[in-house]
């Protein structure tokens, strides 16, 4: 079996397009969806990311607002800054790029953000909207990976789903989603007993561990669908945390590194902020945008 690449960078640009033309249908009312975009220091992995928030943005017709700010920067002037474009009706959504330098308190910045205009879905409200089925903003990434386990395999009802890794930003808001479409979720972690058992029970899995090719081919069910959200950096080139090779041998489908959920991620920002934007107009969700 050589296992069906789900090209995420193709879904991706199909899903700009949709995004553009709601863009477009929204400008024929007088509104014009604003995404800002802080980045505090120099980090350069984080700068070439704010860079191409920026391009797409405006490639769908939306409004870019970038805000660069230096590495000293005090942490009450970044929360001054975020309050300003709180108030500010051209903004409707606000992401603030991780990681923050050492000196500033990561949750209290993300808790600063308007709850509604936080397109990362980051924001502890938005946590736990999520968590308890309601209507909340959600992290990129997760919504990412869900859009192509929909697109791929139809309904989720039923499949055993194992999320291997439990952070705040992937695993635990992609369990929940997973929980909302009636999936039967373990997330897995570091300290679980026989992982590689644990995965040959799943129709999917997700890895989002942050470790190189951790992810074996002999721990994979035929068949399964495998979701890669990892991206490391290695003396070979950027891999994820699935070993591509063997799993392609066993898996009925799997996201590459490159070009999987990567360009999900920011092609679903968009789509936040243009669910942000309908929701503080008085408008319906955009269709099959949210979860």
């Amino acid at each position: 079996m050589t296992a069906q690449i789900i090209d995420g960078k193709a879904f991706a640009a199909i899903l700009r397009t949709r995004i553009a033309a709601e863009v477009g249908r929204m400008a024929e009312k007088g509104i014009t969806p604003g995404l800002a975009v802080v980045l505090v220091g120099e980090d350069p992995a984080s700068q070439v990311y704010v860079r191409s928030k920026g391009r797409m943005t405006k490639e769908v017709g939306m409004a870019s607002f970038e805000h660069k700010l230096p590495v000293e920067t005090a942490q009450d002037d970044l929360l001054a800054l975020i309050a300003t474009l709180n108030a500010d009706p051209a903004v409707n959504g606000i992401l603030v790029q991780l990681p923050l330098p050492d000196h500033m308190d990561e949750a209290a910045v993300i808790n600063a953000i308007t709850p509604e205009k936080d397109v990362d879905g980051f924001h502890i409200l938005n946590v736990g909207r999520l968590a308890t089925g309601q209507k909340a903003m959600v992290p990129c990434t997760p919504l990412g990976c869900l859009m192509l386990l929909r697109d791929h395999l139809g309904s989720l009802a039923g499949k055993n789903a194992v999320v291997i890794g439990r952070s705040n930003i992937v695993g635990k808001p992609m369990a929940q989603l997973l929980l909302r479409d009636s999936a039967t979720v373990t997330v897995a972690h570091s300290r679980t007993a026989d992982l590689p058992a644990v995965c040959r029970q799943a129709d999917i899995i997700v890895a989002a561990v942050g470790r190189a090719k951790f992810v074996q081919g002999d721990w994979v069910k035929p068949g399964a669908t495998v979701i890669d959200v990892g991206i490391n950096r290695t003396e070979d080139g950027l891999v994820g945390d699935v070993d591509q090779a063997s799993v392609a041998q066993v898996a009925g489908a799997f996201t590459p590194v490159p070009g999987g959920v990567g360009p999900m991620t920011i092609a679903c920002l968009l789509a936040n902020t243009l669910t942000a934007t309908a929701r503080s107009n008085g408008l319906p969700d955009p269709e099959g945008l949210t979860p």
